[in-house]
């Protein structure tokens, strides 16, 4: 993060700092006190101005409503009232549902602007509209700040929602190329075969396209399209979604929950592929901490964890035991702060770094 050399609006203001958290569907908003521990506060939620508002929007149109949206929000955050001029906040701290550059560019976007698409040097951009300090880092990378500041052992990330990412937090920070690459699994190729469910991103049988809640609930879809008996027998289906193309992921969490045994053997088999990644991850560089969180699997909660853990067993974790497996899947914490949290924290630690260098 850039930050202009005595710049008056981290000398000499308070500590709270406005964040936000850029996501496929929803952009979060709050104030987070960088004081202490920080605290969040004053959290709005909206739907975020890209494609799944505007599906058929070319891409650059939508990159540049959602430069708009988040200046336009930042403003009204700093205290801007109708009739009066925008202000900007004391210092932005974004969270963005893509892979960001230690710049603050934005490589890619698939589930906010859809496939393709030049970068966004959205850092650079918003500090030239709100001439303040800004942070831009990806949303997991955010979220892993959340935990990194509480676990003193190193952990994997899990979500899992819209889409699937992950991110490994060690020795202190986040483990990534200086091109914000790290953390992708939701892109790595686990069908390839012809017909393979095709991902945000024009990638095809991504884990993401997949294990996510999306995949999830397209795989219940061609589940009934295959066995229109077995699904009418479903909870979803005798609670009113007897037609699949009107089901969503509230019910299929809700059957699930519930043991309904329809939708939980679709779950399972989307589990096959992300149990596959945790047993990479783990494999390759020793990680025994998985933190699942992400709006999709924790509204299953408790019995997504088994799930999944279940299918870790099956595979096997190279020298670990069934008890020992179990350990290291845990649930996030179930709110939707993780982002807004993390990159508070962060921008945080960046602004004390920096009033600490400045008065050396």
């Amino acid at each position: 993060m850039a930050i202009p050399p005595g710049d008056p609006t981290v000398t000499e203001t308070g500590e709270a700092v406005t964040v936000m958290d850029v996501g496929g569907t929803t952009l979060r908003v709050g104030t987070f006190d960088t004081r202490g521990g920080g605290r969040l506060s004053d959290v709005r939620r909206m739907p975020v101005d890209g494609m799944a508002r505007h599906p058929d929007t070319p891409v650059p149109v939508l990159q540049g409503q959602v430069v708009d949206q988040i200046v336009r929000e930042a403003e009204r955050r700093a205290g801007a009232h109708p009739g009066t001029e925008p202000t900007s906040p004391p210092a932005l701290a974004v969270a963005f549902a893509g892979p960001v550059t230690r710049d603050g560019t934005v490589l890619g976007a698939p589930t906010v602007w859809g496939a393709g698409g030049e970068p966004l040097p959205l850092r650079e951009l918003l500090s030239a509209r709100l001439s303040v300090p800004v942070l831009v880092v990806n949303d997991l990378t955010a979220a892993a700040w959340r935990y990194g500041t509480e676990s003193p052992v190193p952990f994997c990330l899990l979500t899992i929602s819209s889409g699937i990412g992950n991110k490994v937090f060690r020795d202190g920070d986040v483990l990534l190329d200086i091109e914000g690459y790290g953390g992708e699994l939701g892109h790595w190729t686990c069908d390839r075969s012809p017909d393979a469910p095709l991902c945000d991103c024009g990638g095809r049988g991504h884990l993401g396209a997949i294990a996510s809640g999306r995949g999830v609930l397209a795989a219940v879809r061609r589940a009934a399209a295959s066995d229109p008996a077995g699904y009418a027998r479903s909870a979803p289906a005798r609670a009113g979604a007897a037609d699949p193309r009107f089901l969503g992921n509230p019910e299929i969490a809700r059957a699930v929950r519930n043991g309904d045994p329809f939708t939980t053997a679709v779950l399972r088999s989307t589990l096959v592929h992300l149990a596959a990644a945790v047993g990479g991850v783990f494999a390759s560089i020793g990680i025994r901490q998985y933190v699942l969180m992400g709006g999709f699997a924790l509204a299953i909660g408790e019995r997504y964890r088994e799930l999944l853990v279940e299918e870790l067993v099956r595979q096997g974790c190279f020298g670990l035991t069934a008890a020992q497996v179990d350990a290291m899947v845990v649930l996030g914490e179930d709110d939707d702060d993780h982002g807004l949290i993390g990159v508070g924290r962060l921008m945080g630690r960046r602004l004390a770094a920096h009033r600490e260098k400045v008065t050396l």
